[in-house]
């Protein structure tokens, strides 16, 4: 399925810092969007704005012509899937739990969820801790929980907030393969990060 998400003229202020001004990005499917800047720059402000977590002080997000905002019903915000700084992972569950609530929230089938998260569990190599509890985890770890749950959906959209941060060569090497094999599936990828090589992996690339 081809899918564009945009932002137009977008802007975010907390009180009366402004964080983003006059910002627009157009990401569409079988490419994968870098969005690079240093620490401070609205890399994270864009990115949960591009996904409808929250409202632009100014300007529009669409995706395929429809307006993504918090309020946006549940079958547009099931079209995302999101990797955050923090992960939001629940500690007191396995990663296995953690990747399954996705699945059954979207109500996947049980006799599905299982095989599923077994699947992804195993692309980025946690098989092996799949019911140790985020909380036993290591952040690299953890890292991969989140990866492996936004992943797990096959969502038209991914938006990963430095997904590689806590990785190393090996393991990051294996996260921008697997974000970018998805967009070569058509998905829409876009990426936030200071890492020169994802940002070298990437098709595109916005300045912040």
């Amino acid at each position: 399925m081809s899918a564009v998400l945009a932002g137009i003229d977008l802007g975010y202020a907390v009180g009366e810092q402004t964080i983003l001004s006059g910002i627009s990005v157009q990401a569409s499917s079988g490419r994968v969007l870098a969005v690079r800047g240093p620490s401070g720059s609205g890399k994270s402000s864009l990115l949960t704005m591009l996904g409808g977590l929250i409202a632009p002080t100014g300007g529009t997000v669409t995706l395929d012509g429809t307006p993504v905002t918090p309020r946006s019903d549940l079958s547009l915000r099931r079209r995302f899937g999101f990797v955050l700084q923090g992960y939001g992972l629940v500690a007191a569950l396995t990663a296995r739990e953690n990747i399954a609530i996705v699945l059954q929230e979207a109500q996947v089938p049980r006799s599905e969820v299982r095989s599923r998260v077994q699947a992804v569990l195993e692309r980025v190599s946690l098989a092996s801790v799949a019911d140790h509890l985020i909380e036993d985890l290591s952040g690299g770890q953890q890292q991969r929980v989140a990866v492996a749950r936004a992943l797990v959906t096959d969502a038209d959209v991914f938006l990963a907030d430095e997904p590689t941060a806590e990785l190393d060569a090996e393991n990051r090497g294996l996260i921008i393969s697997l974000l970018t094999e998805r967009a070569s599936a058509g998905a829409v990828v876009v990426i936030a990060s200071h890492d020169p090589d994802v940002v070298a992996a990437c098709d595109d690339v916005l300045d912040l």
